[in-house]
């Protein structure tokens, strides 16, 4: 047998193996294995995490339980479950700095706190049986938090005023008051309204869907340039996380049943799942308290994309 398919059958880099046969050779054998009491300490608990969120990473595991009170550091939690067997091999750091230049771009100044930019889109989901159906719903660009979302058939205006207005009584549960006195400065009386950032589908760029968010004071909407989704990659980020941590993973027969996984999805993502971006801190923690700090300055115009 080569060495090289001795290595692919062991699992082992046939760099490394050759570099222990060279040490064997010279009689200078490699030593070990070396104790990891870190490890061992940390691998009944990081195993149970895991195997009750198999959807997420070594890195949001570790997250999740520095959350907890647990002192785990990430390098240690990847390597108590890489031995386990419990790693998610994943290779697109490179893809993601990509889309955060690119959503940092849209912004002279990127929002400060939450209920400043809210990114929202639709996604199609086929269900089982056969239907196909439209998710549609507001993300918080800054605290990541998922703000509602509506499952439909169709995706026209009105779907995506049901998704603004789900998103309103969303934000106003979690403010406790009015969204609108929110948002307005209580010494000068200005308004700084939301900027509701879309694609150019037909639905949001329709004469009901403008009269709608020109009715409502607290809301201003911004399209995206053509063909450039990383401007609303927050939002397209948080679907791709709904579909491959959670619906793809779960046999969905009909629109009723996508309704109520993507709801609990949504209680999931907001109240327990940690995201690096925010430091290893959950959405709705973020979100609340930046809510209840003193008002920020208004947020300047977005200079790279056209209004509708």
């Amino acid at each position: 047998m080569s060495t090289a398919r001795f290595c692919r059958l062991a699992g082992v880099p046939e760099r490394s193996y050759r570099r222990w046969q060279q040490r064997q050779r010279a009689g200078r054998p490699v030593k070990g294995p070396w104790p990891t009491p870190s490890a061992d300490r940390l691998e009944p608990l990081a195993v149970a995490y895991a195997d009750r969120y198999p959807q997420w990473g070594s890195h949001t595991i570790a997250s999740l339980l520095r959350i907890d009170g647990v002192d785990a550091s990430d390098s240690t939690v990847y390597r108590a479950l890489k031995r386990t067997g419990r790693v998610l091999e994943v290779n697109y750091q490179a893809q993601r700095r990509q889309h955060a230049q690119a959503r940092k771009a849209a912004f002279l100044v990127p929002p400060d706190g939450p209920n400043q930019v809210w990114q929202m889109d639709f996604s199609e989901f086929e269900t089982r049986m056969g239907g196909t159906w439209r998710i549609g719903g507001c993300t918080d660009y800054w605290s990541k938090v998922e703000l509602g979302w509506h499952v439909s058939p169709t995706q026209n205006h009105r779907d995506a005023i049901t998704a603004v207005k789900r998103a309103i009584v969303e934000a106003e549960r979690l403010l406790g008051g009015p969204l609108l006195e929110h948002i307005t400065d209580r010494e000068s009386g200005e308004l700084r309204p939301v900027c509701v950032v879309t694609d150019n589908g037909p639905c949001f760029k329709s004469n009901d869907f403008a009269r709608f968010i020109n009715g409502r004071p607290e809301l201003i909407h911004i399209r995206t340039r053509v063909k450039s989704p990383g401007q609303n990659g927050v939002r397209e980020r948080a679907f791709r996380s709904l579909k491959y941590e959670h619906l793809y993973r779960h046999e969905i027969d009909d629109g009723h049943q996508l309704g109520l996984e993507v709801e609990s999805y949504r209680t999931l993502f907001n109240t327990i799942r940690p995201h690096r971006s925010l430091d290893g801190r959950r959405p709705v923690d973020v979100h609340l308290e930046a809510c209840n700090t003193p008002p920020t300055p208004k947020l300047a115009e977005p200079e790279t994309l056209p209004l509708s």
